[in-house]
């Protein structure tokens, strides 16, 4: 078996044309007959180089709108048959079959178009390649002898080899080649599945087979201990965590990214300038503030201890002022939309501290599906999107909250909201006071909640993720010095805490959602 193949004979066809006439031009350097069809034959004549049109190659003309162009047995015939094989380098000289040692492909925007508002099923359908897979397949499945190129990101780095070993290109090449192209079309067959099942059953929220394809977007050294291995796999968007742009600082690790994510989520779901430090994806300080600087203040002050090696979130850009405070602590990594020059100037001296930029904090920015891994098998469910305004409370005690209680009520639901179950977070004036996190026991939350605390907690309000079940967790929050409740409510004892928090003079409202995070 030859390792390396000599390339005498190029079918190009391409929706992207970057970098293609200079590819193309340095292929014809090396003595590479071009074939092409339609858009990129013209592209490449206008060019200035001699290409032979696919229908020359064929002796059948494109048709039925083009739909017809490469689907010929003197394309797929040259790209198939085994070199090696004498029956086979017999039978396409019978026909007078040439052979094809190159396919350049890359394939209708399909994706793009079905994204596109207001697209016709019509559009989308014709917006469906077939010779292109089609041709990306011949060509990988025979890689001992043929190159099959689907990205321009890979048209430098061919040519360099073309040029070193004299217009011929290594196993090892074709080998990288035909992988690639094979996860182009599975994402491409991917993408068409899931539209199409998407328009047939629009009703349907969920999908009755989960296809995922996700490219890997960079590998780690470790997972969440160092015997385990990792990477991160990106959506392609270029939004979220995984999207994002690391700035300065050591490589990311797996826990980094888990905690950044949880940062992020977190700081979004505030209008106003919010910080949150996160340690082990819960936050153990967060706030509110009319800077960055005083957000942060606020966060940190609320428990200093645990933010030691933690995790920054920041819903605006990071100026100066707030790098200066940042950066007496040590933290492990901080992620917000922008840094402006003096942040990234007084970050610089902290070589080790990863900055990382996320492009967007919208909605739209966020997968609306999260996918959990069970043994045998991975659970599909919602986004937890729900939200709560101060019209949609329910007083269901005597005495109704202050209108700054309410404010600090909805501030600590939100925070309550990433907390891992059973959470209770008490808050005072757009700042955490003690938050107490993945207890088996409610009432335990509560008083692990208090126990963090720093500051007072008299007069503050508390927020818990699910109802109590019982009025014990109530007087828990009570005896710790909350004045005001917001639980979801729904508990068969729904009464008997009321009655509880009347007794003990606490304003309580129900939300009517609830907020595990397991």
């Amino acid at each position: 078996m030859q390792v390396e193949k000599r390339i005498e004979r190029a079918l190009l066809s391409v929706t992207d044309k970057t970098g293609l006439v200079e590819f193309a031009r340095q292929l014809a350097r090396h003595g590479v007959e071009l074939i092409s069809t339609g858009g990129t034959a013209r592209a490449l004549r206008e060019a200035g180089l001699a290409v032979r049109d696919i229908a020359e190659l064929t002796g059948f003309p494109e048709m039925l709108d083009g739909r017809i162009k490469t689907l010929h047995p003197k394309v797929h015939g040259g790209l198939l048959y085994r070199r090696d094989i004498p029956e086979h380098v017999a039978a396409v000289a019978e026909h007078g079959i040439k052979p094809i040692d190159m396919v350049v492909v890359n394939l209708y925007a399909f994706e793009k178009t079905a994204a596109r508002p207001g697209t016709s099923f019509a559009e989308i359908i014709e917006n469906i390649d077939i010779g292109g897979p089609s041709m990306l397949r011949s060509a990988a499945k025979n890689l001992e002898d043929v190159a099959v190129v689907t990205s321009p990101g890979d048209y430098d780095q061919i040519v360099a080899e073309l040029d070193a070993e004299h217009g011929c290109l290594s196993r090892k090449t074709r080998w990288r080649l035909a992988r690639a192209a094979f996860s182009v079309t599975a994402a491409y067959d991917t993408a068409i599945a899931n539209t199409l099942d998407r328009l047939a059953q629009p009703e349907d929220p969920l999908p009755a087979v989960l296809r995922l394809n996700y490219p890997q977007a960079m590998g780690l050294r470790y997972g969440e201990n160092p015997h385990q291995r990792a990477a991160l796999y990106g959506d392609g968007s270029g939004l979220g965590i995984a999207g994002a742009r690391q700035l300065q600082g050591k490589e990311l690790s797996f826990n980094n990214l888990v905690d950044l994510d949880a940062c992020w989520e977190l700081m979004r779901e505030f209008d106003d300038t919010a910080v949150a430090i996160i340690k082990h994806t819960n936050p153990c300080g967060a706030a509110t503030g009319s800077t960055v600087l005083e957000a942060y203040e606020k966060a940190l002050a609320a428990d200093p201890v645990s933010a030691f090696g933690g995790v920054i979130g920041v819903n605006r850009e990071v100026d100066e002022a707030a790098a200066n405070e940042i950066a007496k602590l040590f933290v492990e990594a901080i992620v917000a939309p922008g840094f402006s020059a003096g942040a990234l100037e007084r970050f610089a001296a902290k070589k080790n501290l990863r900055l990382v930029q996320v492009s967007s904090t919208s909605e739209a920015a966020t997968a609306q599906r999260v996918v959990k891994q069970v043994s045998g098998g991975l659970l599909l469910q919602d986004r937890d999107s729900g939200h709560i305004t101060a019209d949609e409370l329910k007083t269901v005690t005597a005495r109704k909250p202050a209108e700054s209680e309410v404010a600090a009520l909805l501030f600590a639901w939100r925070v309550c909201k990433h907390v891992k179950s059973n959470a209770v977070v008490y808050a005072r004036d757009g700042q955490t006071l003690g938050i107490g996190a993945g207890q088996m026991s409610r009432v335990d939350a509560a008083k692990f909640g208090a126990m963090k605390a720093v500051l007072p907690l008299t007069g503050c309000v508390a927020a818990s993720d699910a109802f109590f079940p019982f009025a014990d967790g109530l007087e828990a929050v009570a005896d710790a010095g909350a004045v005001a409740v917001i639980q979801p409510g729904g508990s068969m004892r729904d009464a008997e805490v009321i009655a509880a928090a009347d007794r003990l003079g606490v304003a309580m409202v129900f939300t009517g959602i609830r907020h595990f995070r397991h």
